[in-house]
């Protein structure tokens, strides 16, 4: 089903491509608030690739220990929209999402590496594995599919 495994992969894109890591003890998140914009290409089954838009934007706790996410993208596939809590405790980050147009949600476990973020997700018939790489005002986000009609997303978010 192609616009379900679109869904799956913005999910995963959408969860995980908040947030630098930090050399210091700082929280994670607390240099993400407001709104990134970026596009990369999705590769599908069958050797198809897509371009995907997406915006993202940001709110964190005061003491940046939460990160909550409002993340909508789009490519020749299909929309989605995803809402999302990640909290960060002691280097390990763990969480859930909600995608809206699809009714799709589950969980996110990871932690904190001294370039961004490792993060495994799961639910609703989605698994995959992301790496996310913050710097200055960029996220470079890579994510691996597992059973799925996706093989994998690149992606550039740019604070915007």
């Amino acid at each position: 089903m192609k616009s379900l495994s679109f869904t799956a992969l913005i999910l995963v894109l959408c969860l995980l491509a908040g947030g630098p890591a930090l050399a210091d003890p700082a929280p994670p998140f607390k240099e993400l608030p407001g709104r990134w914009v970026g596009q990369g290409r999705l590769g599908l089954q069958g050797g198809k690739v897509e371009i995907v838009k997406c915006r993202a934007t940001y709110f964190t706790s005061d003491d940046g220990s939460e990160l909550k996410q409002n993340v909508r993208c789009a490519s020749q596939s299909g929309k989605i929209e995803v809402k999302s809590l990640i909290t960060h405790s002691e280097g390990e980050l763990s969480g859930t999402w909600n995608e809206l147009v699809y009714n799709l949600g589950g969980e996110l476990r990871g932690n904190v590496t001294p370039r961004g973020f490792r993060i495994s997700v799961q639910g609703s018939g989605l698994a995959a594995n992301m790496e996310v790489a913050v710097a200055q005002s960029r996220q470079i986000v890579e994510i691996q599919f597992f059973d799925s009609t996706l093989i994998g997303l690149s992606l550039v978010l740019q604070r915007g």
